[in-house]
């Protein structure tokens, strides 16, 4: 079982890589390629969108919603393209690994946003 979970997240992270490569790919539409762009950013991201110490809702983020982006964006990019780009990941994860500044980007700006609206919701109502 633990061979089949590793093995299982050895694919995912490799279909992740080949989404990274493939956002750069001229043969990718463009609606696929804001949609990889959106997943890649979260799954490389070093900051969760709903941080890890927030019980099931933390982990649930991890193993439900990186999956399902990976396995629909899969589905936008024709398979000549994932083919070669597979290839493409398998040789990048044996060398160094991408870095997604943007992902933590974004991830920091919705917590920005979330922390804005919560500080300007309390004044509101102290202010009432």
């Amino acid at each position: 079982m633990i061979a089949t979970l590793k093995n299982r997240a050895h694919v995912l992270k490799r279909e992740a890589y080949a989404l990274y490569i493939a956002i750069h790919d001229p043969r990718v539409p463009w609606y696929a390629k804001v949609f990889m762009g959106l997943v890649v950013a979260h799954t490389f991201s070093p900051i969760d969108l709903i941080p890890d110490f927030i019980p099931l809702l933390g982990y649930l983020d991890d193993l439900v919603v990186i999956p399902l982006g990976i396995a629909l964006a899969l589905k936008m990019i024709p398979a000549e393209v994932m083919a070669d780009v597979r290839q493409q990941a398998d040789e990048l994860l044996r060398q160094d690994k991408p870095i997604s500044r943007a992902g933590a980007i974004m991830v920091i700006a919705i917590w920005l946003i979330i922390i804005a609206a919560i500080v300007w919701s309390i004044a509101h109502m102290l202010t009432k």
